[in-house]
């Protein structure tokens, strides 16, 4: 059982509730920032590129992420780059306190990849440490709960509370940010694990391993591809979600925040359920499902006029990745040796999230582009509307290629 994973288990309580403090952060800032580009500035494309540099960092950083991982303590490495993050989140609430000239979006951006690259050492590996912490039978139980967390906290939580406190400051979700980082920091270093074995190899060559190993394994590279395009859809619809709510639905920054609130809802519901989910209809059905809604999902946000149509599509679209994230993690950390999980997770993230700068990048360019013709209405759906269209095109490889029974 759930709680009883959590009860048992005080290695994994550890990680769990660290993981509710820095997603509560995570979701605090995600929207904090996106508002504070749009206070600095109205160009999509500059948006654009605030967006783009806080997932750049996993084309630059995600390989070596993985052999650090595999090399270092990765308790240490969690909470060490957890303090990092606060340091850089510091920076940028001095930022939102000062009075900013011309360049500030520039900063902003720069600040913005520089927490993303922290963030890409963080995530590989929390990833990567969970199989060190329960036991296989229970890594669909524990996956399930950590995105159920941090759905609750970074998505639920974070938004709308953001929105309230951006009412009165668009500096206090950065402060809040700061000391949930810190907190978090403090219990990753209270987790007691056995010495690991670590890599022995040259960087080089714990990398050619690690690339040896994805490059044999077919279906993993397919899946890794398969996830790439799904975030480069879903990193486009996202970067001009906030201008789409602002100029198209007139949402506050408050109401947006309850927006999100309820596509972390459908998250929840989308990790909780998975497990179920799995044994009733089978590992492929959800995956077909789950690019299927995508799909359905963005379409509906494309031609929606309010925001209830809105909301129940984001919904839709969450629970489906959360059902796609427990289905897929948990597989792969089965699949890769555990001496080679940090390397070989990390190749494969960085393809499936390497690509999210590029989606965040193209919307923004196709908005820019298609305004002066279109209008500023309809440049804003056109992204909505191709991110349906490309979910199809996936849904079509995924059912010729991926065979994960």
């Amino acid at each position: 059982m759930a709680s009883a994973l959590i009860l048992r288990n005080r290695n994994y309580r550890l990680l769990f509730a660290s993981g509710a403090l820095t997603n509560l952060g995570d979701g605090l800032v995600m929207l904090a920032i996106p508002w504070l580009a749009t206070l600095l500035t109205r160009e999509p494309v500059a948006i654009a590129a605030v967006a783009a540099a806080g997932r750049l960092p996993w084309l630059f950083f995600a390989l070596p992420a993985g052999v650090i991982a595999d090399q270092v303590d990765r308790r240490k490495l969690i909470a060490r780059a957890d303090l990092l993050r606060a340091t850089l989140v510091g920076a940028i609430l001095w930022l939102a306190l000062s009075a900013p000239g011309a360049g500030a979006i520039w900063l902003l951006a720069a600040l913005t990849f520089l927490l993303g690259a922290a963030e890409v050492l963080r995530d590989n590996a929390a990833q990567t440490i969970l199989p060190d912490i329960v036991t296989p039978s229970d890594l669909e139980a524990a996956n399930g709960q950590m995105w159920s967390v941090e759905q609750l906290t970074g998505q639920f939580i974070g938004p709308p509370l953001a929105g309230f406190l951006i009412a009165s400051s668009v500096a206090l979700p950065f402060g809040l940010d700061i000391a949930a980082l810190m907190l978090a920091a403090g219990m990753i270093w209270m987790i007691s694990l056995a010495p690991r074995p670590k890599v022995q190899q040259n960087f080089f060559g714990a990398l050619k391993e690690g690339i040896a190993f994805m490059r044999s394994d077919r279906l993993l590279l397919r899946l890794a591809i398969v996830l790439g395009c799904a975030n480069f859809i879903a990193m486009g619809t996202m970067t001009v979600q906030v201008l789409f709510a602002q100029d198209v639905l007139s949402l506050t920054a408050t109401q947006y925040g309850f927006l999100l609130s309820i596509a972390a809802l459908g998250a929840i519901t989308g990790s909780l359920t998975a497990p179920k989910l799995v044994q009733w209809c089978g590992t492929q059905s959800c995956l077909y499902a789950s690019i299927a809604i995508w799909g359905i999902g963005y379409g509906t946000i494309g031609l929606t006029t309010s925001a209830i149509p809105m909301a129940f599509a984001l919904f839709s679209v969450m629970a489906a990745a959360m059902l796609w994230n427990v289905i897929t993690v948990s597989w792969r950390q089965r699949r890769i040796p555990t001496e080679l999980l940090g390397r070989v997770n990390s190749i494969y993230r960085f393809f499936g999230w390497g690509s999210m700068p590029l989606g965040a990048m193209a919307a923004g360019a196709m908005v820019a582009l298609l305004e002066p013709s279109l209008g500023r209405e309809l440049a804003l759906r056109a992204p909505f509307f191709t991110a349906a269209a490309l979910c199809l095109c996936l849904l079509l490889y995924a059912i010729s290629r991926l065979q994960l029974d």
